[in-house]
């Protein structure tokens, strides 16, 4: 469901509808006369639908986390915050950037229209921009021939599912996060697709190594071994980005979480 198309045409039929209200039949009403129902439930919401498309297609909009590929930095079931002119100013549902602000940088959280289909929105963590040959062999990610540094910390513990996962402080330029890597899981990627530039990837069984093309960013999970990722459906165009996450409001089973990422 396209929200921000949803969302704007409400903005054009509330919009006529209080123009019609405000320069014609407004009036030709009585000043006592109560005012119709086409006004009270239609032209009256104009200015709310009006702030809150305004608010959610140039400053910030909220999305719901919906699967465990950024564990253990984001859950399942946290609320987020999405700044949307981080990364330039776009037009509302065209997508179309008129602004140039500043351009993703290694260790950034974004969110983005997946490539495969745009209708969808994901969330994952850039380790790679354009110019950069990003590899990821045997669980270990490199970037540029340089390895990321990583150091172990205490295991993950899944409430749900009572298991424990090694978890790593990993340090992607000036951005130190944690990630989660399965000790058992073999690295060799599987079920990967053909998507643009797949040219620019190599894959072993080693895992992938690949260069990121000009306007594109390579983008995994912080959940290594359970992320479908650009390792898998490839490079993220910069016409996708939708803006940079910055915070945690709520999470219904959680409190304690709301303002824990930033």
């Amino acid at each position: 469901m396209n929200f921000a198309l949803i969302l704007f045409l409400l903005l054009l039929v509330t919009g006529a509808l209080w123009t019609a209200d405000r320069y014609v039949f407004r009036k030709r009403r009585a000043a006592d006369a109560p005012e119709p129902l086409w006004v009270e439930y239609g032209a009256s919401f104009f200015p709310v639908i009006l702030i809150v498309f305004f608010l959610r297609s140039f400053i910030v909009e909220p999305f719901k986390i919906p699967s465990g590929s950024m564990i253990p930095t984001l859950l399942v079931g946290d609320f987020i915050a999405v700044n949307k002119f981080t990364y330039g100013i776009r037009l509302p549902v065209v997508n179309k950037k008129i602004v140039e602000l500043n351009s993703p940088q290694r260790g950034d959280v974004v969110v983005f229209r997946w490539p495969v289909d745009p209708s969808l929105d994901y969330i994952k963590r850039i380790v790679g921009v354009p110019g950069d040959k990003v590899a990821y062999l045997n669980k270990r990610l490199t970037i540029n021939g340089q390895p990321v540094p990583v150091s172990k910390v205490d295991d993950y513990l899944d409430k749900e599912k009572l298991f424990y996962t090694p978890r790593f402080t990993e340090t992607l330029g000036t951005v130190e996060h944690q990630i989660l890597v399965e000790a058992d899981a073999h690295p060799f990627i599987a079920q990967t697709t053909q998507f643009p530039f797949r040219d620019k990837c190599h894959y072993n069984s080693e895992g992938v190594v690949c260069e990121v093309p000009a306007g594109h960013y390579f983008a995994m999970g912080d959940n290594r071994d359970n992320s479908q990722d650009s390792r898998v459906w490839g490079f993220v165009p910069d016409e996708n980005l939708v803006g940079k996450a910055f915070f945690i409001w709520f999470n219904f089973s959680d409190l304690k979480r709301i303002g824990s990422f930033r």
